[in-house]
Formats: structure tokens, C-alpha cells, sequence
């Protein structure tokens, strides 16, 4: 990047928000996800609305490339920028602006920590279930823009389902707020529902207003044990079948177990095949009604063991389980490669069975665990970035994966977003008539391209 871009956003921003040393650029160069890197022209730190807008309308007439960013958590290289590129780290506009408890209604900058809106809640009695396995550091404008899911998805829904409203600075500087506090307000297209899962293509989002509901009055954990995944799955779909929609319903699988156990010292059962975790929140009652119930399921179905947490502690340390799971594999090999992909409930064990097999056919390590209770799963190949031939075989391991997940129904990606590391899969889950709307919505908010370029929908690999 130029010395006068440069000296723009200095004045813009501020001399001391504004990144330009080589050294400091490379942490701002990657996310989340595995080999993909590059490094950006700047970086700089937004405190406003009105300077995110002053930003963009000069980079929109330089042409230089945007790529909005949170804490770097992502999953699918949606925040990797492009050499060169001014990239937004919002992270200084941090601040939960409101809690309107009457209305159920919170308004945050994109910055805020996805947990600390929960903390602030709480002090209301109130509830923000939206629970990415990052959340004590995403922004919850990056949960916006990858419309994150997490471990409460089945009961309460993903990010989406909290949004209702929000502010958004366009590509050429223009400022849109969308949205009120009012649960019903179909006055004019949903334009929120386009920025929601957009990726930071169509413009960068400032502020949310999000959706708070009360806050459960009891939970109860199940830890269950299963010597199959055919049992866990039948599990699964039994306690649906018996309507009980619990808050967590999470497996893990034999590595992962074992990588777990050996990371957390947690005390789970290393010949089992598989576990389920399990929590349902609400009233007392219900809760005791419900937990007991789910025990009887697991058992009917064929657990060998399960365990009720008797306390709140036991029951951080049970679903320390599966919240440990990524960082646990991570210990196993030099690169984690962590994809998702989300099928129908009822082909869960099939897609886990065809997850392991195509790992052993290529000759590679994979662990697998994720959200049993809505089909979201999580296979994480344990290989080596330093070895091409192995990470040749990975990729074509993850290509079968999502091919047979929407063969069997279901999807790509059910929460990290298409980013970088799957544009190339779009076209299986996209009609060639769907994709062409995105390039126009995508032409029409953005007909210079700068923002975010080159995620989601051209064609190559990792």
C-alpha cells in the first residue's frame, strides 16, 4: 500500500491506529483456519461509525481492497486479507451499548465479546443463547457476519435468529440501519437478513441489535457412554422423537475422546465409541422431568454408562468435554485441519461411519465431534502442513465428505461460513440460478469489489 493511502488513514483513523510495520502485519494475516495466509497492505482500528464510513468511501475510490475483521477466530478463511488490502479490525469498537431489558432487546457495537453480552445480560435475568465455541473472544459482529452457531443451536437457534437490527457501513461510505426492536416489522425487505451470513462481502456491520430471551431457571448435564455410534445416533433421534428439544445435545467421538482425556484429565471412558453430552435448561421441574427421561432413552438405546452432574461443577467439568475437543486434537499433530458439514439427523451415523472410512481409505488420522442434536458435524484431520502429499490426501478426504453430505441431504457448512477454504464446494449446495443472485446482490451493494474479494464464490482450493 502507498504512503498516501497510508497518511489517509492515519488522519482518518488516528497515527496509533493504523499498522504498517511488517511485523505487526502478520498477525493480522490469518484466522482461525489452517494454511491460509496473507499479508495485508495495513491494518487499522476503527473507534466509529462515522470513521469506518470516512475509510471506505476513500478506499472505494482508490480501489483497495476491505477485509473486515473481529478477533480472528473464524473457520474458513473469511477474514484472510488480500495482499495489500486496508484491513478493519474492530475490535476497539467494543462497547455493549444497551441492555433494554423491558423489550428484550440488547444493542452492541461489532467489536463486543460475544460473552460478555451474556454477562451483561444476566444481570437482567436475562439471556443470550447464541454459543460459539469461541465466545469468551469472538466479536459478535463476526457472529454476525458467519451467522455463528455453537452448542446451544438445537433449542435456541443460530446467530440469525437473535439479530434485529443493525447498523452497516456500505461499500462506498454510505451508513444503513435496518431493523427495530419490534418483534413483528415486516415493513420493506428484510435487508438484515442479507448482512447476516454475508461474510463481510456486502459492507461492514458497526452495531447490532439483538434479541435476549429469560434466562432458564435450572439446567441439568448428562454425560452418556456408548459402545457404537449407532447407539448414540439412536439416541439422539429417540429423545427428538419423544419431543424433548434439549439445550445441548454434543458427541464426540473414539480420538476424540482419547485426545480429550489426554488433554483434560477429565475422567471419560476411553473404550467407549462415542458420548453424548447432553443438557436441558427451563423450569425445575421440567428439567428434572426432561433429564430423567433422556437418561432412560440412553440407557433403552444401549449406553454403558451415564453420568448426571449433581452439581453446577460437575457439570462444567462434563461439558468441559466437548468444549475442549479442537484444542485437544490440536495437541495431536502439527496442523489441525477442522471442517463442518451438517446432514439430517437420521443419516448422523451413516455420514460418521462414511467420515471414518474415507480416512482410513486415504491413510489418515481424523477425529470427529460436533452437534449431534441439529446434524452439524465436525471432522478434524490430524496431519501435517509440511507434508504436500498428506495434505493432498486431506483435501480430497474433505471433498468426498461434503459430497456425500449433500448427497445424503444436507449441506457444506452449517456454521463456519464458505470463506476461502470451501468457494470452491458452493456450486453443490448453490443452483448455477442462486449463484448469479449472489454476483448481482454482490454487484449491487459493492460494484467496485472491494469489499472482502475473492471469498465465497470463485473457484480454487485451500
Amino acid at each position: 500500500m502507498n504512503s498516501t493511502h497510508v497518511e489517509f488513514f492515519r488522519k482518518t483513523l488516528g497515527t496509533d491506529r493504523v499498522l504498517t510495520r511488517k511485523e505487526d502485519l502478520l498477525a493480522y494475516g490469518f484466522d482461525g483456519t489452517p494454511m491460509l495466509a496473507e499479508t495485508p497492505g495495513c491494518v487499522g482500528f476503527p473507534e466509529s461509525t462515522e470513521q469506518v464510513a470516512a475509510a471506505l468511501r476513500y478506499a472505494n475510490r482508490e480501489r483497495i481492497p476491505v477485509v473486515t475483521r473481529g478477533s480472528g477466530t473464524g473457520l474458513s478463511g473469511g477474514s484472510v486479507p488480500v495482499a495489500g488490502a486496508l484491513v478493519l479490525c474492530m475490535v476497539r469498537m467494543d462497547r455493549i451499548l444497551e441492555v433494554d431489558a423491558p423489550n428484550l432487546v440488547a444493542r452492541v457495537q461489532a467489536g463486543a465479546i460475544t460473552a460478555k453480552l451474556d454477562e451483561a445480560a444476566q444481570v437482567h435475568g436475562l439471556f443470550y443463547p447464541p454459543d460459539p465455541g469461541t465466545r469468551i473472544i469472538s466479536t459478535l459482529g463476526g457472529n454476525a457476519a458467519e451467522n455463528s452457531g455453537g452448542l446451544r443451536g438445537l433449542k435456541y437457534g443460530v446467530t440469525r435468529d437473535y439479530v434485529m437490527g443493525l447498523e452497516a457501513v456500505l461499500a462506498d461510505g454510505e451508513v444503513l440501519r435496518t431493523g427495530t426492536a419490534c418483534v413483528k416489522d415486516v415493513a420493506g425487505y428484510p435487508l438484515k437478513d442479507l448482512f447476516v451470513g454475508s461474510e463481510g462481502t456486502l459492507g461492514v456491520i458497526t452495531e447490532l441489535l439483538l434479541k435476549l430471551v429469560p434466562r432458564p431457571a435450572a439446567r441439568k448435564t448428562l454425560l452418556a457412554s456408548f459402545a457404537t455410534m449407532d447407539a448414540a445416533a439412536r439416541t439422539v433421534s429417540t429423545i427428538i422423537a419423544r419431543r424433548i428439544i434439549p439445550c445441548t445435545l454434543e458427541f464426540l467421538d473414539r480420538t476424540t475422546i482419547r485426545c480429550v482425556e489426554d488433554y483434560a484429565k477429565i475422567g471419560l471412558p476411553l473404550d467407549a465409541e462415542a458420548i453424548l453430552l447432553i443438557e436441558t435448561d427451563g423450569h425445575a421441574a421440567v428439567v428434572a422431568e426432561e433429564a430423567a427421561a433422556m437418561e432412560v432413552v440412553a440407557r433403552e438405546q444401549g449406553a454403558t454408562a451415564v453420568t448426571v452432574a449433581k452439581d453446577e461443577g460437575e457439570a462444567a467439568r462434563l461439558a468441559s468435554a466437548r468444549r475442549a475437543a479442537l484444542s485437544a486434537l490440536a495437541r495431536a499433530s502439527p496442523t489441525t485441519i477442522l471442517e463442518d458439514a451438517t446432514v439430517p439427523r437420521s443419516r448422523l451415523a451413516e455420514m460418521v461411519a462414511f467420515i471414518q472410512e474415507t480416512a482410513r481409505k486415504h491413510a489418515l488420522r481424523v477425529g470427529t465431534f460436533g452437534h449431534m442434536g441439529d446434524g452439524n458435524l465436525h471432522p478434524t484431520f490430524l496431519t501435517n502442513e509440511r507434508d504436500p502429499e498428506e495434505i493432498a490426501r486431506v483435501e480430497k478426504a474433505f471433498a468426498e465428505i461434503f459430497e456425500k453430505a449433500v448427497a445424503l441431504g444436507g449441506t457444506i457448512t452449517g456454521e463456519h461460513g464458505v470463506g476461502l477454504a470451501k468457494r470452491k464446494f458452493l456450486p453443490l449446495v448453490v443452483s448455477p440460478v442462486g449463484l448469479e443472485v449472489h454476483r448481482r446482490l454482490k454487484r449491487a451493494f459493492d460494484p467496485n469489489g472491494i469489499l472482502n474479494p475473492g471469498k465465497m464464490f470463485a473457484l480454487s482450493s485451500r
